[in-house]
């Protein structure tokens, strides 16, 4: 697990290193059918952040969807799913978070 993660983008305007504390990157090998993943996060990120991160990308997910297939209404049901995720999501950890402070 990384300390740190920092980025840049020179040609896209951001030419100074930038912190993040999440990074999804995903590939397709478009020859053997299947999507590879590197999925990195720091050891300071905090569970609700990842759901936010998760919400927000789940989201970002349905537009590039729709986008590409046109079809919105699968795109529409993705973002349900965001929005039905990051609330189980945060009432788990707030659930998990009342039973350690009993």
């Amino acid at each position: 697990m990384p300390e740190t993660i920092e980025w840049n983008a020179p040609g896209g305007g951001v030419d100074e290193l930038q912190k993040a504390k999440a990074l999804l990157l995903g590939l397709w090998d478009g020859q053997e059918k299947t999507a590879l993943r590197i999925d990195l996060w720091t050891k300071k990120m905090m569970v609700d952040e990842m759901i936010d991160f998760f919400h927000q990308t789940f989201h970002g997910m349905a537009d590039t969807y729709a986008r590409a297939t046109r079809n919105g209404d699968i795109a529409k049901e993705m973002k349900e799913f965001a929005k039905t995720f990051h609330k189980k999501a945060m009432d788990a950890l707030e659930a998990e978070e009342a039973a350690k402070n009993k």
